[in-house]
């Protein structure tokens, strides 16, 4: 017990000392570069990673330091924004547990620790190492999900712009999937500005569209109705063959919509009524 105690003040008077070291080992044995502003940091960790080491090895087993949990939530944050991947940082981690081994097994010769004392102090170690990676992995992943939701929403509305063609008519270009999601960004987000552009008519352009069914067909219809109560007229353009054959197949009815070959079309249709 003396010996361990031992050891513990060793850790804490020379954290700052053993982290230097220590990164320094851990970073040589990447096959990678590590720039000096993680260098710097990982430093900074290590050392209140030793210090509380050393408290640890007295307290209750499962404690883990702020810093430590801070710093693997802002590694894994910083590669989601830079669109790493997750094994960018878990790759690290291997090498990183031979080292601390290693360093363990060294200082507790040193200080003639039994085998009981080295096992404890090993466990802690990894335990701490288990919980950074761990916190690593979550907020990686939580940051993702927002890059990820916030691209939809940027794609969605890219997607979907209504375009003014003359005063009262326009068009409404659709282009990839039209799901659950697109819809409900079509009602929410883009049918409730159209009657502050004035339109009269509104040209829903299908060219773009992939595939079609009967949910999606339940989508236009929906779309198609709102815009009706609106006072506004809709066309609908670019059904291509292959999107017609799929139509029918699915038993799509598309007789209640008046259908053109193109945007050109249904302009002339426009300008022949007018």
């Amino acid at each position: 017990m003396k010996s361990t105690l031992t050891v513990a003040n060793y850790l804490k008077e020379n954290a700052e000392l053993l982290a230097n070291k220590i990164v320094d080992d851990i970073i040589n044995k990447f096959g990678f570069q590590v720039s000096e502003a993680e260098i710097h940091q990982a430093k900074k960790v290590y050392a209140e990673f030793f210090a509380f080491l050393s408290d640890s090895i007295y307290c209750e087993e499962g404690s883990v330091p702020e810093k430590l949990l801070e710093w693997s939530r802002a590694n894994g944050e910083q590669a989601a924004a830079k669109h790493h991947q997750i094994s960018d940082i878990l790759i690290r981690y291997p090498d990183t547990r031979m080292v601390f081994a290693d360093f363990i097994m060294t200082i507790s010769l040193e200080h003639n620790l039994s085998t009981e004392e080295v096992v404890l102090i090993l466990k802690r170690v990894h335990h701490m190492l288990d919980v950074s990676m761990n916190e690593t992995v979550l907020a990686f992943e939580r940051r993702s999900e927002e890059i990820l939701l916030k691209t939809r929403k940027e794609l969605r509305e890219l997607s979907t712009p209504v375009v003014p063609i003359e005063n009262g008519l326009a068009v409404l270009p659709l282009i990839g999937s039209i799901d659950a999601d697109r819809t409900e960004h079509l009602m929410n987000n883009v049918l409730p500005k159209i009657p502050d552009l004035q339109i009269e008519c509104l040209i829903m352009d299908f060219s773009g569209i992939v595939t079609i069914d009967t949910e999606v067909a339940s989508h236009i219809f929906n779309v198609y109705r709102v815009l009706g109560l609106l006072g506004i007229d809709v066309l609908v353009t670019g059904l291509r063959p292959e999107l017609a054959i799929s139509a029918v197949s699915e038993g799509i009815n598309f007789s209640s919509i008046k259908t053109f070959a193109n945007v050109k079309q249904a302009i002339e249709s426009i300008k022949e009524k007018n």
